[in-house]
């Protein structure tokens, strides 16, 4: 484990070079990794586990897309691929990647499974930070560990695939066998993670959940429309109109800010484009603060995780969210996208 200071706020990581995927291997070699769920985040992490080399199978609900989608990716029911209750009844750790309102849903069939020296992993704090809302307690006699990939899961194994990983952060939250924090990087080596930094549950929750409604997705979907639509009111063709908010932040400047950075993506831009940034950036800064101010004040007091809670139980969830995507799919923006990308030089 490493120290790296951030101007004056220390924090630990680990790295694949201090922790190599060997190692990993050698912690859990006597351990059956059970992944609950193949939604979102079960998919990549447990092919890039298998992958790896570790002895891993998948619990999921028989009969539905997600268990067709399993045996489409090679797992074998019977053998690798079984229903969730058999899953934990075989596993020595379980990895909980079902949705958070599928966690509250299956968490009694996953706590009768709980005996003495297993580990619950989570790749989100939500269960056990809000467990006065979710009901999920886990029992004092197992390890209770968290690996957090900073992506989607396809990210994950898209990056994996290419000899890259997303990087993660971890936590414990209770060990009870002595080899908690070994589990946890061995785990967070083993599904792909570029390197590991410490959180908690709690801190993992809290910036996870102001960060998907903030710049993640919420924020940046918001800025999108704001600035398409005065584009297109001031008479800007939707490809224009769409080249200037999306394509070109996403195709040229990301990528540059992801290799080195802010300051360096505005060195290498024009010197109109840097003064008319630097100009604007703490504008948008204070008129937005307040809106993050109010978002991580309702997620503290738990107010966006009942609105999850609530919202993701009800029996009609998924046509409400298609009606919901359905209404952005079918916007002139992201219609004008569509057009856009079939354009691009790699699909031409």
């Amino acid at each position: 484990m490493a120290t790296i200071n951030f101007g004056g706020t220390e924090e630990k990581v680990v790295t694949r070079a201090e922790f190599p995927l060997e190692k990993a291997k050698q912690v859990l070699a006597n351990d059956t990794i059970a992944v609950l769920g193949y939604g979102v985040q079960g998919p990549g992490q447990s092919m890039n586990l298998r992958d790896n080399g570790f002895n891993v199978i998948v619990g999921q609900r028989k009969g539905g897309k997600s268990w067709d989608k399993a045996i489409a990716d090679g797992w074998v029911p019977g053998e690798t691929l079984f229903e969730i209750d058999e899953a934990c009844q075989k596993a020595t750790i379980i990895e909980f990647l079902l949705s958070d309102a599928g966690q509250i849903s299956a968490w009694p069939t996953v706590k009768k499974n709980l005996t003495p020296g297993k580990a619950l992993y989570f790749s989100h704090g939500f269960a056990i930070t809000y467990s006065e809302r979710t009901g999920i307690v886990p029992p004092a006699n197992v390890d209770v560990i968290l690996c957090a990939p900073k992506g989607s899961g396809t990210s994950l194994r898209r990056l994996f695939l290419q000899g890259r990983g997303i990087n993660s952060s971890y936590a414990i939250y209770q060990d009870a066998t002595g080899k908690a924090y070994e589990r946890t990087i061995a785990l967070g080596v083993g599904i792909g993670s570029g390197y590991l930094f410490e959180t908690t549950f709690k801190r993992e929750t809290y910036s996870d959940l102001t960060g998907e409604r903030g710049t993640l997705m919420g924020a940046i979907q918001g800025i999108f429309a704001a600035q398409y639509d005065v584009l297109r009111a001031n008479g800007h063709t939707p490809s224009e109109a769409f080249n200037e908010t999306i394509e070109e932040l996403s195709q040229s400047l990301l990528p540059l800010v992801a290799e080195n950075g802010m300051d360096w993506m505005y060195a290498n831009c024009s010197t109109t484009a840097q003064r008319g940034a630097l100009d604007w950036w703490k504008r948008f800064r204070d008129a937005s603060k307040p809106v993050f101010e109010a978002l991580y004040d309702s997620v503290k007091t738990g107010n966006e995780a009942q609105i999850s809670i609530d919202a993701n139980s009800k029996s009609d969830y998924r046509e409400g969210l298609e009606k919901e995507l359905k209404e952005m799919r079918e916007s002139e923006m992201w219609q004008a996208g569509k057009v856009v990308r079939t354009l691009r030089p790699e699909n031409s």
